[in-house]
Order: C-alpha cells, then sequence, then structure tokens
C-alpha cells in the first residue's frame, strides 16, 4: 500500500507542472539578449583593449585572448555536467549570470580606475617607453576574466536548454511554442551581436574604455534582474544525471581491466559458455547442421 501511495504521489508531483510557455518567454529571451550584449561587447574588443590600456605585446595580448577564448569554451563542458548531475539549469543559469557580472564590473574598474592599469605610453617615461601592467593588475584583470569565464560555462549549455524546458514537449502548442522560441532566440542573439559589434565597440575605440565596458556590465546586470524576476514562472528540471558519467565510468573500467587475458576461442566461450559448477549437460558448439 505505501508504494502503491508513493507512486501516486509521484504521479500527482508530475501532473502538477505548469508549463507557462510563451508568458515565461520575456524573461529567458531578456535574459539571453542582455547576456549577449555583455558578454560578446567586452569580449570582442579585449585584445585592443589589452594593448592600448594595459600596454601588453601584441603576442602576449593575443596568447592571453587565446586562453581565455579556449577557457571559456571548456568550462561549458564542466558546466553542463554540474547542470546536468547536481545543480540544475536554474540555478546554475542564476550563478553563472552573477559571476559573469561581477567579472564585468571587476574589468570595467580596470579601465575606470588609474591605479588599475598602467599608465599611458606617451606619460609613462620620458625614453617613450611604455610601463607594462604590475602583478596586482594583472591578478585584478585574471580576477575579472576568471569570472566572465564561469559565466560562460554555465550560460552557454544551460540557456537554451532552460528555456526549452518552459514548454510542454507532449503537445502541440508545446511543440510550436519550442519552434517559435527556437526562432526569437537566434534572432535576438543576432541582434545582440550586431549592436555589440558595432555601437559598443565604437564607444571603446573612440568614446572612452570606461564607458565601453560599463555599458556591457550594465547590460549584464538586467540580464540578472530579467533572469530573477521570472523565477516564480520558470519549470525547474530537477537534475537527472549526465551522458558523460557513463562515459567516464566506460573509461574507468576499460583501464582497470587493462591486463585481462582474453579467452583462448572467444568465438566459443562467448556463444557456448558452460558455468563449471553447473551440472546441466549441453551440446558442443557446431558448425555442421
Amino acid at each position: 500500500m505505501e508504494k502503491t501511495e508513493n507512486c501516486s504521489a509521484a504521479t500527482t508531483d508530475e501532473q502538477e507542472i505548469h508549463y507557462r510557455g510563451i508568458k515565461a518567454m520575456p524573461y529567458v529571451i531578456g535574459n539571453e539578449t542582455f547576456e549577449k550584449l555583455g558578454t560578446t561587447g567586452t569580449s570582442n574588443n579585449l585584445l585592443v583593449y589589452l594593448t592600448t590600456i594595459f600596454n601588453m605585446k601584441s603576442i602576449s595580448a593575443t596568447n592571453l585572448v587565446n586562453v581565455f577564448n579556449g577557457t571559456c569554451n571548456l568550462a561549458t563542458l564542466i558546466g553542463a555536467f554540474l547542470s546536468d548531475t547536481y545543480f540544475g539549469r536554474y540555478t546554475t543559469l542564476g550563478f553563472a549570470s552573477i559571476s559573469s557580472f561581477l567579472g564585468m564590473v571587476l574589468l570595467t574598474l580596470t579601465a575606470a580606475v588609474s591605479k588599475l592599469h598602467p599608465p599611458a605610453c606617451n606619460k609613462s617615461s620620458e625614453n617613450g617607453t611604455c610601463d607594462g601592467p604590475t602583478p596586482w593588475q594583472m591578478t585584478f584583470l585574471l580576477s575579472g576574466l576568471g569570472l566572465m569565464v564561469i559565466g560562460a560555462g554555465g550560460i552557454r549549455p544551460c540557456n537554451l536548454a532552460f528555456g526549452a524546458d518552459q514548454f510542454n514537449p507532449e503537445t502541440k502548442s508545446g511543440k510550436r511554442g519550442i519552434t517559435s522560441f527556437f526562432n526569437w532566440y537566434y534572432f535576438t542573439y543576432t541582434f545582440a551581436m550586431m549592436v555589440s559589434l558595432t555601437i559598443i565597440v565604437y564607444v571603446q575605440s573612440d568614446v572612452s574604455w570606461a564607458w565601453g565596458l560599463a555599458i556591457p556590465a550594465f547590460m549584464m546586470f538586467l540580464s540578472c534582474l530579467m533572469f530573477f524576476i521570472g523565477t516564480k514562472m520558470y519549470v525547474k528540471v530537477k537534475p537527472q544525471g549526465s551522458p558523460i558519467t557513463s562515459v567516464i565510468q566506460v573509461i574507468i573500467a576499460a583501464v582497470r581491466k587493462r591486463e585481462l587475458k582474453q579467452p583462448d576461442e572467444p568465438w566459443i566461450s562467448l556463444f557456448n559458455h558452460i558455468p563449471k559448477a553447473s551440472i546441466n549437460s549441453k551440446l558442443a558448439y557446431s558448425d555442421q547442421f
């Protein structure tokens, strides 16, 4: 009886899921749009920022940007694993959005506060040489970039899937809603990229780096705000495990069994296996009919 009651209770909990669908989309799409405006507007002109404001050599700045971009891409694997296995998409997105916002704030401070970046080349010395960043200034800069990596690792793998979770995939209206969501998602994504690569880059290069980095940080703040305003409307799917776990288990099992010897005649052992302690008899394997 207790098992029956537990099963019925679980079924009731599943039936109580209320898919808000289109009603939740302004918050999900708004979060995604402002997030792309913030992150794209910050990262796409990062090489110019490092060479002009931090007086880094082109090779060093390029290496740092490549490491930053590569780490962001690798962090998505970790973020997806943690989301699917432990925290769920909502918690991962919320934490990642805050982390990305804090990283942009730190990056903005490196441009706005004179003590957080090296002096300009024409004022650094009489010989015309440029002073590079101090260890403290680099630590502050890398802290901001590190927080942005954490944010990218949580937002990129979860944002699109979290939006699809708001629709019921078993109904026609839910399927149409998912298709519509994908259309709007990529439309706003392209729009955000266009604005970031034109207006924000122009402000950074021709107006002020402080304002050019403050605008993306403010956009990321709006992204966090839009995301948390819709908290009560979201369908929060519980973590159900990640396929990466199974892959890792297979690799570990293969490594542990790497020294095991194969049977002498595997084609017979597999198809004609008779345990030694068995009292049942069985005809031997034969190719004859």
